[in-house]
């Protein structure tokens, strides 16, 4: 796959069925300011398809979770390569929520920072399933 950074609507995870399973069945992961749930999946188009969210309840303003969600789509969509390619290489799909779970509104390279944490946090709890195996 060309690293591209794009995410393009085959990318965007929706559908109430296939997110209601996401959080029955699937897996999360915490790294402020994100929380992270993941489920591995049968065959997809894509390695990964991926929502993110931003709480009604801590920013009222739909100004602010917009923003929000916005830096996080830009944050994932720049750094999601090394995770597609880890699961292009084991043959794996995935189907993930990001939610923003902080507080206040941070800044774009924070958010881009804590991003790759969360994702190469991620690969290895996927490493560590696939070696349990």
């Amino acid at each position: 796959m060309q690293n591209r950074n794009t995410f393009s609507k085959k990318e965007h995870l929706f559908g109430e069925t296939t997110v209601d399973l996401l959080y029955e069945k699937g897996l999360s992961l915490f790294l402020y300011p994100y929380r992270l749930m993941f489920r591995l999946v049968d065959d997809e188009e894509v390695p990964v398809r991926c929502l993110v969210s931003a709480s009604k309840k801590r920013f009222k303003h739909a100004v602010d979770r917009n923003h929000l969600k916005r830096q996080m789509r830009e944050a994932y969509r720049l750094n999601k390569h090394s995770l597609f390619s880890f699961l292009e290489n084991n043959g794996q799909h995935l189907h993930l929520a990001i939610h923003f779970v902080g507080d206040k509104i941070e800044s774009s390279s924070f958010m881009q920072k804590k991003m790759v944490q969360l994702l190469s946090k991620l690969e290895k709890q996927l490493q560590q399933k696939e070696e349990n195996r």
